[in-house]
This record gives C-alpha cells, sequence and structure tokens, in this order.
C-alpha cells in the first residue's frame, strides 16, 4: 500500500522560538514574492540540494526528490518520493500537510496547483526540475508564467536570525572538536582514511548529522585536495583540510594544515602568506561589502609577494563561500558583487597551491557584524606541528 498523504501530528506542537522562526520566514519569502509578483513559489530539492526544503521544514528529507509549494496565501505542502518523509515533515509542525511525489505519475503535486490557479509561478533550482514535474506544473497551471525563483530563495537565506546563529554556532564548537581529532592522530604510517575516520567518529559522537571533508597529505607537489586515500603520511608532510560538519541542518567549515614534524622554511613561510591574506580579508568585512570586494583583499597580498597567478582558475576555485542551509552558497570570488549583509556567514580562505609548500589551507568562518566581523570558531590560526619526529 503506498502512502501517498500524511496529516498534521498531533503532537506537533512548534515551541515559542520555532515559530518566530518560521513566522519570519514566511514573511521574508511573501514580501519577496510581492515584490516579484508571484503567486506561488515552489522549493525543489533534489539529492544533492535540500537546503530550500529544510528552510521551510525544517527537515532534511531521505528521499531522492523533494518539493515544497509555498503560495502567497494559505498553507505550504511538502511532497518527497519516500513515504517516511512525510510524517517527518508534519511532526516537525513546520507544514501541516505533506504528500508523496511520485516521480512517474506526480498528479497530487497537479491536485495542488489546480486549487491554487497561480498566474505566476516562481520554482526555486528551476534549472534542477525534471521534464515530468515540469510538464506536471505546466498542466496543472495553464497559461501561468513561470519563472525561476533560486535568487529569491538564495537571498531569503543570505541574512541568518539569532535562531541560525544558534545552530551555527554549536556547528562552531563541533568544527573545533573535528579538528582536534585530526591533529590528535597525525603519525608517519597513518593512511589518510584513518584520520577521517577518527574525525567522523569524533563529529558524530557529538550529534553531527553529516560531514563534507577534503584532505591531502604531502609535500610541495601536492595541487590540490581529495576524498581520503590510503596513502601514508611521512615525516614532513604537510596534511591539508577542509573540514564541514553540518548540526542541526547548519553546515559550517574549518579550513587548517599541520605538519607531521617539525615544519620547514617553506612551510612557515606559506602559513604566513596565507595567514596574511585571511587577515586582509577579515579586516574588509561590514555590512554591505561585496563577496568581489573580500576576495580582491585577500588575492592582492598574494600579489604583494609575486604569487598572483596562483589566485586565478588555473590554480584555485574561490577564496571562501557561504555557509548556512547549504555547505557551498554564495561564492567568495573576484566578479561576484553579490553583497554581504550584516548577519551573512561565509568563510574567508584562500585556499590554493603555490610552490612554496605545495596546496595550503587555511580559513575561518565570520559572521558580518554591524561594525566588522564575529570569527566563529575558537581554534587558534597557525601552523599545527605535531613535534619533532624520528
Amino acid at each position: 500500500m503506498t502512502i501517498d498523504h500524511a496529516p498534521a501530528s498531533a503532537g506537533a506542537v512548534l515551541s515559542p522560538g520555532d515559530r518566530a522562526e518560521l513566522e519570519l520566514r514566511h514573511r521574508k519569502i511573501r514580501e519577496a514574492m510581492a515584490e516579484q509578483g508571484l503567486d506561488v513559489v515552489l522549493a525543489y530539492g533534489p539529492a544533492w540540494r535540500r537546503e530550500n526544503i529544510r528552510y521551510f521544514t525544517d527537515v532534511t528529507p531521505a528521499g531522492s526528490a523533494a518539493l515544497v509549494v509555498f503560495p502567497a496565501e494559505g498553507e505550504a505542502v511538502a511532497f518527497s518520493t519516500r513515504p517516511s518523509d512525510l510524517a517527518a515533515f508534519t511532526a516537525q509542525g513546520w507544514v501541516d500537510r505533506a504528500r508523496r511525489l511520485d516521480p512517474a505519475n506526480p498528479a497530487g503535486l497537479g491536485v495542488v496547483l489546480e486549487e491554487l490557479a497561480p498566474r505566476r509561478i516562481g520554482i526555486a533550482h528551476h534549472e534542477l526540475v525534471p521534464l515530468v514535474l515540469m510538464e506536471t506544473i505546466r498542466s496543472a497551471a495553464p497559461g501561468a508564467e513561470v519563472v525561476s525563483a533560486t535568487t529569491l530563495l538564495d537571498t531569503a537565506r543570505l541574512v541568518k536570525s539569532e535562531w541560525e546563529l544558534a545552530r551555527m554556532r554549536r556547528s562552531a564548537v563541533v568544527c573545533a572538536a573535528g579538528w582536534e581529532a585530526f591533529v590528535d592522530v597525525l603519525e608517519p604510517g597513518l593512511p589518510e582514511y584513518r584520520i577521517v575516520a577518527e574525525v567522523e567518529a569524533r563529529l558524530k559522537n557529538l550529534g553531527a548529522e553529516d560531514n563534507f571533508m577534503l584532505i591531502a597529505s604531502g609535500r610541495d607537489e601536492v595541487r590540490g585536495m581529495t576524498p581520503p586515500g590510503d596513502r601514508l603520511l611521512e615525516a614532513g608532510d604537510l596534511v591539508r583540510t577542509e573540514l564541514t560538519p553540518k548540526m542541526d541542518g547548519y553546515w559550517l567549515q574549518i579550513c587548517r594544515s599541520a605538519v607531521v614534524g617539525k615544519a620547514d622554511d617553506g612551510q612557515r613561510k606559506s602559513f604566513d602568506l596565507f595567514n596574511e591574506a585571511v587577515e586582509a580579508g577579515i579586516s574588509v568585512v561590514r555590512p554591505g561589502i561585496t563577496a568581489h570586494e573580500v576576495a580582491v583583499a585577500e588575492n592582492d597580498v598574494f600579489r604583494k609577494y609575486g604569487y598572483g597567478e596562483y589566485c586565478t582558475s588555473q590554480y584555485t576555485r574561490v577564496r571562501g563561500h557561504g555557509h548556512g542551509l547549504h555547505l557551498d552558497e554564495t561564492p567568495i570570488i573576484e566578479g561576484n558583487h553579490t553583497v554581504l549583509p550584516e548577519n551573512s556567514v561565509f568563510i574567508i580562505h584562500p585556499n590554493t597551491y603555490t610552490p612554496l609548500a605545495g596546496y595550503h589551507v587555511l580559513g575561518d568562518p565570520v559572521r558580518v557584524t554591524a561594525d566588522g566581523c564575529e570569527v566563529l570558531i575558537t581554534t587558534e590560526r597557525k601552523l599545527f606541528e605535531t613535534g619533532d619526529v624520528a
């Protein structure tokens, strides 16, 4: 028997804080909808992009696809391809109705849209919607204009509430614990995957829902990071990581590098270069700064010392990125003129290769404050060394 509908749970009573957060989000989205003349927003979430579903429901669904129908007036309706998600949606209490999304025959979605009879529909992640869903949407709302609402949702999520910041600060504590586990285990002969196993164990023990992590070990020949392999650490290796746990739906990242043993001159000079770039980025942060301006501040440090070519796409991707319900939001990169308002959160990380010591990783997540920024992690920004190694 297929479960295609889950009624609201009798026990789904929101706390005052959750209720206030939900009302804040609905108000933000509806104000943006009114400005853009949208009658309905559809938040589509394929398996790898669930941030907008979580924003509306406070649930990360397990199904292969999910969707939320959010009208300008009335109740939101959540959909998922997995029946067990339906009870999770309504039990959380952020939506009252949840229905099964049949990928082959999404008639239930059509019924909801027919009831709303929208004239203009905005779809977040419009570019990812499969053809069968788009045909259902157009059939259920004939003549309606369908536009992208990806930017609308991205903009709404950019500014974090105090409710969200409290969750992100819990992520920051777990970030620090994950890095401690990383450094504690380093020794010659240890395979990379064992490092990640120790970190994962620490994070999950602290309640992390997930962790995105890249790693690299070696000397100046290292050009980037990957998932962990079976390479064995050697004395003198620089071991780099982006470590990104998710707590209560919110991702936060720490970027650090450590030496197995004592650092050599090249590794120390590399750290000094990257630390100066991080500090330069932090120094310009204020409400209204753009992602472009933060990236320029970081890159200008490399240019000053003759390493400007290593800030290009040949060697690196971004100089940081936004944090929140998605782990890699607004890119901090030259040419991106997105304004970073107060209470936006992003990491400043000038990660790239240079010939000084190979690929180097260093960065801190920050919150934009009224007069600058707050660094969200407490881990010291230094080149970590494990001590003398025979």
